[in-house]
């Protein structure tokens, strides 16, 4: 093999969420988090060769800088982080043109264009620190070749426990009856006028990844009738085990399920596949659950949807843009239960997409393969994981609406 010839010194862009209005925490909640070796399929955690952070604390913002100054600052290197990443002129914008590598986060993403990607001359690879590489333009990254990697199943789990959360808090209708509570209220009938109980719905996963799978794996013990739609089917075994009901179509899973959770990956192929159209074929009443990509839903058939009834309610973890402007109708829309993004930044998923950012810098810098699953674009194809879950193409049109947030 060719080794390749790279710089002993690299620049590295790295955009990141905002510190907190007050101050970095002092204090944490919990002194310390669990330590796991393995995810359910047996593939091991990140494994880089030392860390300097320590796990549990923030990483994700600014002053966080994913626990990566010291490593790149001792080897040489030059760490730009900012969060100022929207709009024409933007910082990050201005540090791209000659940067070697941009790691950003799919919470608060930098939306690398075309146009962005053909500035940067240098510009060697992009990393996605946490899963979802859809904020950047792939089919530019293979024309360019820019190598996108990402650091698969890092926090997978996370997001399945946080749409288990929104499926509960949506079906019961936790939300009104925590802001009675907050509001001195305590008229019982306002409280549980739609509130349910899941037990006995039907629950169906648009996509049965590894989010998709462990969803249905941890609502099991709900006693609910489960489906799925994947065009990768699952094994016999697994459907037999979970008692799954498999659809060949997302219109014929969507027509029997009271509960939809949506987790595909965004690309071409599902960009605003929750339309009007499509949501006109669901039960009346059904409940939307989305922490995949928020261009997969239709941006003004949601709002329309549950002003109708069509939809008693949509939990949604995930926007386009991102920040999502301040007057974007999901922030207001009746019945709905959404989060800006944080499914999978939790402070425990934050240790380990910062070790698999780590990782994949200490295989870069020694020309040393990474990791199979953590690839998405590899010289100008999909592969690796982005074989598996993309298709060829673009699905950044419009982001720089994001530029519209007025923090």
């Amino acid at each position: 093999m060719i080794k390749k010839s790279y710089p002993e010194i690299m620049k590295i862009l790295c955009i990141l969420y905002d510190d907190p209005k007050t101050v970095m925490p002092k204090r944490y909640a919990l002194d310390d988090i669990p330590k796991l070796e393995k995810y359910p399929d047996e593939m091991t955690l990140p494994s880089p060769k030392e860390i300097d952070f320590t796990p549990g604390e923030l990483l994700g913002c600014v002053s966080g800088e994913l626990g990566l100054h010291k490593f790149l600052e001792e080897n040489g290197h030059t760490l730009i982080v900012t969060s100022d990443k929207d709009g024409k002129g933007c910082q990050a914008e201005k540090e791209l043109i000659d940067s070697d590598v941009v790691i950003s986060q799919p919470f608060f993403p930098f939306y690398l264009t075309r146009e962005r990607m053909k500035s940067a001359s240098n510009l060697k690879m992009a990393i996605t620190a946490g899963i979802g590489s859809d904020h950047l333009d792939l089919q530019a990254a293979m024309d360019h070749k820019v190598d996108v990697v990402e650091v698969t199943y890092c926090n997978s789990r996370s997001v399945a426990e946080h749409v288990v959360m929104m499926i509960l808090s949506l079906v019961r209708d936790y939300h009104n009856q925590h802001r009675i509570v907050n509001e001195g209220g305590w008229n019982i009938a306002d409280a549980i006028q739609r509130s349910y109980d899941v037990e006995g719905m039907h629950v169906g996963t648009v996509a049965a990844g590894r989010i998709g799978l462990d969803v249905l794996h941890k609502m099991k013990p709900f006693d609910v009738h489960m489906h799925y739609f994947d065009r990768h089917r699952l094994p016999e075994s697994v459907e037999q085990e979970l008692n799954l009901t498999h659809h060949e179509s997302v219109e014929s899973l969507v027509s029997v399920c009271d509960v939809v959770t949506i987790n595909c990956p965004l690309h071409p192929e599902t960009e605003h596949l929750f339309n009007d159209e499509l949501i006109g074929k669901m039960k009346r009443g059904a409940y939307i659950v989305n922490t995949a990509r928020g261009k997969i839903c239709d941006r003004d058939a949601i709002p329309r949807a549950l002003e109708s009834g069509k939809l008693s309610g949509y939990a949604g973890d995930v926007w386009f843009q991102q920040p999502a402007s301040n007057d974007h109708a999901w922030r207001t829309m009746p019945n709905h239960g959404m989060t800006p993004h944080t499914s999978g930044t939790s402070l425990s998923a934050q240790a380990r997409y910062a070790a698999g950012v780590r990782e994949i810098l200490e295989c870069f810098f020694n020309d040393s393969p990474i990791r199979d699953p953590y690839l998405i674009v590899k010289d100008g194809e999909l592969a690796g994981m982005g074989a598996h879950s993309y298709s060829k193409g673009t699905t950044t049109g419009g982001s720089e609406e994001a530029a519209n947030f007025q923090k």
